[in-house]
Order: C-alpha cells, then structure tokens, then sequence
C-alpha cells in the first residue's frame, strides 16, 4: 500500500503536471508569478525604520 499522494497545483487544485511542476498548467504559473509580482504574497521582514523614509 502506497501513502504517496499525487501533487496538486498550489494554483486550483488539479493534478499538476511535470512540465509545469508544481503547477498544473502555464496560466496556473502565470498567474502566480503575477501575484508575486504584484505583491500579493509577501514575505515578513523586519519592522520598517520610519526616519529612513
């Protein structure tokens, strides 16, 4: 018995695909690449210094 799953996009769930790991299709990548760069996503960092503005 395998306890393995199949991957899923992280975009919509489908299966994903090798060619687009982790993805399951390249609007799925697209699509998060744009979030990324639309900063969507963020990643935590230290507290801004307000005199450096």
């Amino acid at each position: 018995m395998s306890t393995h799953k199949d991957p899923k996009c992280p975009g919509c769930g489908k299966p994903a695909l090798a060619q687009y790991d982790p993805f399951c299709s390249q609007g799925c990548r697209d699509r998060d690449l744009l979030r990324w760069l639309d900063e969507g996503y963020r990643i935590p960092g230290p507290p801004a210094d307000p005199d450096d503005e």
